[in-house]
This record gives structure tokens, sequence and C-alpha cells, in this order.
């Protein structure tokens, strides 16, 4: 199914001349994977202890882009100058993780939001991108099916933070779209688990 993780190489290509400055100025794919984490992290806390101030619901869909380039950078640092490495990977997944949570799961704090679909949500999200994982595990490559990954949640609560920020939130609509969310994070997950069953090598 389509995701915006299909604009990915596009996105990568625009980002290639400031990755190539950085590798230049000596930051490593490490350093920009931690840094997203951390930002992310203090982002969500401004969420978190200001529940009804709308200044950190439009902090967030501006850093939500600014965190896809990163995580954009730190990725094409590691795979175009030679800077893989296995902690490299661990910080990515984990990263992605601690700052899927840190950003989404303060909104359940947010007038405006259901605190139970929120909750939902970043679980959902964890298991996601545990089940992309499992691929690894049986002979399959690393699975980014949508049509809810990383990129289309960004997407979906980047909008939604924006319009709770200017003043749009409405219970019911809101309800709506995160119900949706849910649903389409369970697509997601079965279609990751099922394509990378399908990938992987068959045994007797």
């Amino acid at each position: 199914m389509a995701s915006i993780y299909d604009l990915k190489p596009a996105f990568q290509n625009l980002l290639r001349p400031v990755t190539r400055a950085l590798f230049a100025a000596g930051v490593t794919a490490n350093q920009v994977t931690v840094a997203a984490a951390l930002l992310s992290v203090a982002v969500g806390a401004c969420i978190a202890f200001f529940p009804t101030a709308r200044w950190p619901l439009l902090v967030l869909p501006a850093f939500l882009f600014v965190r896809m380039a990163l995580n954009a950078i730190d990725g094409l640092l590691a795979r175009e100058h030679a800077q893989k490495s296995r902690l490299g990977a661990v910080l990515n997944e984990v990263g992605d993780v601690i700052a899927d949570t840190a950003l989404y799961l303060p909104l359940a704090l947010v007038p405006g939001f259901d605190a139970r679909l929120v909750v939902l949500a970043a679980t959902l999200a964890i298991v996601t991108e545990l089940t992309g994982l499992v691929g690894l595990q049986i002979g399959a490559t690393r699975r980014y099916d949508g049509p809810m990954g990383k990129s289309d949640r960004a997407f979906v609560f980047g909008l939604l933070a924006l319009l709770a920020g200017l003043g749009f939130a409405t219970h019911t609509p809101f309800t709506i779209a995160l119900f949706l969310t849910n649903l389409l994070l369970l697509v997601t997950i079965f279609n990751r688990a099922r394509r990378a069953l399908a990938e992987s090598p068959r045994t007797p």
C-alpha cells in the first residue's frame, strides 16, 4: 500500500548537500541519531508540561519535519560516508521508538485528543517497528511497508497538532482521525508480517 515513505529517495536527494557539509564538519551518523532522539524528548516534554498551551503544538509539526530530515541524514552519513556500525543500527532503531513515544504520547494530555486512542496509537507504533525488525530474524529484509509507517504517523500527528495549536481541536473529528490511524497501524503490522514471511526463505 502507498506510504509517504515512498518519497524517501527524493527527500534524500535534497538533503545530500547538507549531509556532505555535515560530514566535512566532522559530524557522525550516530551523533545525528542521538540528537534527533534527545530533541524529540525535549519537544514531547514541552507538550506534557504545557498540555493546554498552543505553542508546543505548533512546534511539533515543524519539528517532525526536522526529525524526518535528521533520520534521512543519519542514514546517508552511514551508507554513503562509511559510517555504518553495529552501534549505529541499535541507536537508529531504539532512537526511533523513543522519539515516536516521546512525541506522540504526551498528546494524550492535550484537550481534544482521546487519551485512550493516543496511548493505543503509541503502543501500536512500537509494535509496527518491532514487526518490521522481525523480518531480519527470519531471513527477510527490514520491512518498511505502509500504510502507517513512521513518515505517515508524523504527517497525521503533525497535522492534528497543527490544527489543535491553531485552535481547531474538536473532539469528535480528532477521535475519528485517531481511530482510523489505529486501524491503519493494525493494517501496517499485518502487511509487514505478511511480506516478511513471504520474503523469508522457506524451510522444510
